[in-house]
């Protein structure tokens, strides 16, 4: 995605440009406020009297761990991260690893394994510097001993599916694993843990980003097992007597080994919608930020934010802005993740209405698990589907917004972004 020219970023006039032209440029400056390259320097330590090991798993981690290399004034360091396929950066000292995103393989497993390698032999006075990001719980894989691979990767595509929130998620995915809610802290251990976090979860608790493998766990095996009954998720009388053992519970906050430990939330949706806010009013554009911790079903969220642009037409031209995670019960066979369903039953909503303009964007370049970041739509698109034949309540009803937008030109695409604060929504009233 291009960037936004320097006499727009600086302009106080009304925004000139195409109304869509100006939701890409919002989403752009969204993505630059929570660049690794940017947020990184600011918040690394002083170094050690002993060694500096840096790991770190995520969507982030590899350009985290690039701006760790460029910043950092020690020779003294090694480490190793593992990232998404093709999120990779060139590094130096750092090894960077790829693997499978949403749902884990070999390669996540080998990588975890290569990790607490690393973390072998440690004193008191090295550091461990965890780089977490979204996209870590399944990228940093280590099936607990009562979960095979193969059932392990199931019962991530049945969450995936199930319509849990993201904390649900990650409540089940510590309690069936060997690294995650703060397992891999214990590994560090006597080492100095300093943890920086690029946050995609709704509240920003690092505990859930990446599922916490560093940080304490506040959820317990009885939620776990309680979230696996609601959203009837098929698992193994195995896996059943694990969660009902409580030698089995993950570490708490009591435990010595984070006595020290030391948590950096360094970017958020909040940076993001602001930065964009921010733009908006220089252009003239009245910003309104919902809140960046917003969590519902996709498809609801969408009406409900159009039906609220709709009400502020007398304050045009103003701009809704709208972070967090939004779900989706998936009922259909189609293709789409959860910004491409919002973004169809927002422009559902909207019909046509000549005043209403939309966006909505995975800020890690990936909306689900289609090469497309999210979508976009336009007035002049109601009218064009209906001359194609296509009927958008089908599209959605088929959970496949990404082949309607796709007829219709409204992909927007951006490659790897590097970064990963969730969410990145737009409704502008005209």
């Amino acid at each position: 995605m291009s960037k936004p020219s320097e006499a727009r970023q600086n302009s106080s006039k009304p925004y000139a440009v195409e109304p869509a032209e100006f939701l890409h440029d919002l989403f752009v400056i969204g993505l630059a406020a929570a660049d690794p390259l940017r947020v990184v320097p600011p918040h690394l330590p002083a170094p050690p009297k002993g060694r500096t090991i840096v790991i770190g798993a995520g969507k982030a981690a590899a350009a985290m761990a690039k701006a760790v290399e460029d910043h950092w004034p020690n020779e003294a360091m090694s480490g190793l991260v593992v990232t998404r396929y093709d999120y990779g950066q060139p590094t130096r000292k750092i090894e960077v690893l790829e693997a499978a995103h949403p749902v884990p393989d070999e390669a996540g497993e080998q990588a975890c394994q290569l990790i607490f390698k690393q973390l072998e032999g440690l004193t008191k006075d090295d550091l461990v510097l965890a780089l977490m990001s979204g996209g870590g719980s399944a990228l940093l894989s280590a099936p607990a001993p009562c979960l095979g691979s193969t059932e392990k990767r199931a019962l991530n595509k049945a969450l995936l599916k199930s319509g849990a929130t993201i904390h649900e998620m990650n409540c089940v995915r510590k309690h069936l694993s060997a690294v995650k809610g703060g397992q891999l802290a214990l590994a560090a251990t006597p080492a100095q843990l300093i943890t920086l976090v690029i946050s995609d979860v709704p509240g920003d608790d690092p505990r859930t980003v990446a599922s916490g493998p560093t940080l304490p766990d506040p959820t317990t095996q009885v939620q776990a097992l309680a979230i696996i009954d609601r959203y009837q998720i098929p698992v193994s009388e195995t896996v059943r007597a694990w969660l009902n053992d409580p030698a089995h519970e993950t570490p708490k906050p009591e435990n010595p080994a984070f006595t020290e430990h030391q948590v950096k939330v360094i970017a958020r949706a909040a940076d993001a919608l602001a930065a964009a806010a921010d733009f908006a009013t220089k252009s003239g554009v009245t910003p309104l930020i919902l809140g960046d911790d917003i969590e519902g079903e996709a498809q609801i969220v969408g009406q409900e934010h159009t039906a609220k642009a709709i009400r502020m037409a007398a304050m045009a031209p103003c701009i809704l802005l709208s972070g967090g995670e939004t779900t989706v019960t998936v009922k259909g066979s189609g293709k789409g993740g959860r910004n491409a369903e919002y973004l169809l039953a927002a422009m559902i909503a909207a019909a046509g209405n000549p005043r209403i303009y939309g966006l909505a964007c995975d800020t890690d370049g990936i909306d689900g698990s289609e090469d497309n970041a999210g979508a976009v739509f336009t007035p002049a698109m109601w009218a064009q589907a209906q001359a194609q034949g296509l009927d958008p309540q089908a599209y959605l009803d088929n959970n496949d917004a990404y082949s309607f937008f796709a007829a219709l030109g409204g992909l927007v695409v951006t490659g790897p972004t590097c970064t990963n604060v969730n969410d990145f929504r737009a409704i502008l009233v005209l």
